[in-house]
């Protein structure tokens, strides 16, 4: 699997870098700052995500974590191009989406679907859930005959957990749980084989957090089925990801098998993220407290990041290198499949040699 662009010391990570089901190279996408007025003009560009690289191989959930604003969700969205990226390569089967009309996405988007964070906002509420979920069927022309339309979407439901005497139902009608898996089941409607999941679980209760993300496990291993899964609950990432990619004001600065990124983090800022996680033992939460990263200062903004590493206005290791320097993906072990963009990465000199 690859994990950074071509030419960066990291960018091997497999001896077939065309295996990936889902390849994302350099992905850049900004928005325009527009200035008030009757006349508003462009005065500057939000670098929302800027050159994020990494592979989903085919049954993999690779999770993609950091802080609210970072740009995860900006990420899922331009991989789907549901937002239009400024440049980068998507690259789904072999197959290149950026660039392509809507009407030459429209026969890929039943492979590649969409699990949003707010079940009910996304869910039609003057629809019952027969018609939410058979729309995407429609819309393909998957099933035309009434019967078997009516027939997939009973099944969709008890796939996802709920009764065949639900469809007739409306949103507002179910709980926050419930609405989530009448998002899934509209989400599978048409067979995908990747689903981008952007933060399914943060509006859930946590008592209902687990039923879901064992939904998503069990359909993932019945079904085949590849994620992007996006969150912020590093806890909940590490249950369901294989891999993990941790981002930072618009750049993924660290990549890796989940149990090499969370048992040997070697990136500042995600040894910050996991040292915020609580831990389930009292005693051994009251015994980190000293070793605890607290950062300090706000996130930049993404209207003007620093320069170098972006990471460096509230790192404790940052040097003048980390101004100077832009830090590339390296890994951190002989395979390649953990890499971190980190110049000092151990706070001392020797270690950027």
């Amino acid at each position: 699997m690859t994990t950074a662009p071509a030419g960066t010391p990291a960018a091997a990570e497999s001896d077939d870098p065309d295996s990936a089901l889902l390849q994302v190279r350099d992905l850049t996408t900004t928005f325009p700052v527009r200035s008030r007025g009757v006349f508003p003009r462009v005065t500057g560009r939000v670098q929302a995500v800027t050159g994020v690289s990494f592979d989903v191989e085919e049954g993999e959930t690779l999770g993609l974590v950091g802080e609210s604003g970072c740009g995860k969700s900006t990420t899922g969205r331009s991989v789907l191009q549901l937002i239009r990226p400024d440049s980068g390569s998507v690259r789904y089967a072999g197959r290149e989406l950026v660039g392509l009309s809507a009407a030459q996405m429209r026969p890929l988007r039943r492979d590649l679907a969409m699990v949003f964070q707010d079940p009910f906002g996304s869910l039609d509420p003057r629809l019952p859930v027969s018609e939410l979920i058979a729309e995407p069927l429609r819309i393909h022309a998957v099933h035309p005959d009434e019967a078997a339309l009516r027939a997939r979407v009973e099944e969709l439901l008890g796939l996802v957990g709920l009764k065949a005497e639900h469809r007739n139902r409306y949103s507002h009608e179910f709980s926050g749980g419930q609405r989530q898996r009448i998002g899934i089941a509209r989400a599978l409607a048409a067979d995908p084989r990747v689903i981008v999941l952007d933060e399914p679980v943060s509006a859930l209760d946590v008592s209902v957090q687990a039923g879901v993300v064992n939904l998503l496990e069990d359909l993932q291993e019945r079904l085949g089925l590849s994620y992007l899964f996006i969150a912020h609950d590093l806890s909940v990432v590490r249950h369901i990801s294989d891999r993990v990619a941790v981002m930072y004001l618009g750049k993924v600065v660290e990549i890796g098998d989940a149990a090499q990124v969370y048992d040997n983090a070697r990136h500042p800022y995600t040894r910050a993220l996991l040292s915020a996680v609580p831990l389930p033992d009292p005693a051994a939460e009251r015994r980190r407290r000293t070793s605890r990263v607290v950062l300090s200062g706000e996130i930049p903004s993404p209207a003007d990041p620093p320069s170098g590493c972006r990471f460096r206005t509230r790192c404790p290791k940052a040097r003048q290198r980390c101004a100077d320097e832009v830090p590339l993906l390296r890994p951190s072990d002989p395979a390649g499949r953990h890499t971190f963009a980190c110049h000092f990465p151990d706070g001392d000199a020797d270690s950027a040699a």
